[in-house]
């Protein structure tokens, strides 16, 4: 493995505490590089995870952003392959765009370390921090099977970007549904509050007696809310991430649950697991983040979402 002198600092591309003073102190130090998904407030919350993680560590990093687009990913990584980075962290945009991120990574002798999302075969990477998507869908499902009861529903799915984190919460939505509860529309929102509005709008005109929405990020499921409350229903919404802003909505009743997902403990664990594995020390290959489904019962539960920027 590569490490190399401190005057690899100019080539770290700055943003919030993304270079670590520390790091350039003297002495052989790792550089990584970490290559973001989207801008969402989950993305956004992981990126400052990551920086104070390395600057606390005393690594470099460069950093850059796919924004939802695989060849902007794979563009990426390219890019810090030719910055010769000791290793790779990624929070993919889509799962089938893994295989050439880790094909052009592996043949330049980098390993990758993934965020979020795994490959079926974990010995082409160096590790990953793993949350169970499925498992969060399959939580919230599980809230409608006990709130709705023997009663039958129609539900809707308001999805993110097609492809990785949000294909697998909803198949772990749609698996974990009772066969009293019917899915009746299931549309892409982007990650995006103001498309997410745009699509709860249709469907509940197409659908107006939809009583549950899976809505797959918080963000999106404020445009939904606002959607619903304009065409005067009461749909009880089921999400994911557990901010500050999703946990005073499930508080006072405008989401019905949310699955709290620390993007912070993400990030932290994504810096801490690679830099141990590089140094081959003692680090789990495969860790996860805890998850857990927060509803006014248990709000105090919910672990810390976001560093402060």
């Amino acid at each position: 493995m590569k490490f190399r002198a401190a005057a690899v600092a100019a080539l770290c591309v700055l943003a919030t505490a993304a270079c670590s003073d520390e790091a350039g102190a003297g002495g052989d130090t790792v550089t990584l590089g970490f290559v973001n998904g989207a801008n969402t407030e989950f993305h956004t919350c992981l990126q400052r995870a990551v920086d104070s993680e390395a600057k606390t560590a005393g690594a470099k990093l460069i950093t850059a952003n796919s924004k939802q687009d695989p060849a902007t990913e794979l563009n990426n990584i390219e890019d810090m392959i030719s910055r010769n980075v000791d290793a790779l962290i990624v929070q993919t945009v889509n799962v089938d765009a893994l295989k050439n991120d880790i094909t052009k990574a592996k043949n330049a002798d980098i390993p990758i370390f993934l965020t979020s999302v795994i490959t079926q075969d974990t010995s082409e990477i160096l590790g990953a921090v793993v949350v169970d998507l499925e498992k969060v869908g399959a939580l919230d499902a599980g809230f409608i099977a006990e709130d709705a009861g023997d009663t039958p529903v129609e539900v809707g799915i308001i999805a993110g970007a097609p492809g990785a984190a949000s294909d697998l919460m909803v198949k772990g939505f749609e698996s974990a549904l009772p066969a009293t509860a019917t899915v009746v529309a299931n549309q892409p929102g982007m990650f995006n509050r103001t498309k997410a509005q745009d699509v709860a709008e249709n469907m509940i005109q197409a659908h107006p007696n939809i009583a549950y929405a899976f809505v797959a990020n918080e963000e999106m499921a404020f445009g939904a809310l606002q959607a619903f409350e304009a065409a005067g229903k009461k749909v009880k919404i089921v999400t994911t991430n557990g901010t500050d802003e999703g946990l005073a909505a499930v508080q006072d009743g405008r989401f019905a649950a949310t699955v709290a997902n620390s993007a912070t403990v993400t990030g932290q664990l994504a810096v801490k697991n690679t830099l141990a594995l590089l140094n081959k020390g003692t680090s789990e290959k495969i860790a996860n983040t805890p998850i857990k489904l927060i509803t006014k019962e248990n709000l105090t539960d919910a672990p810390k979402y976001c560093l402060e920027g």
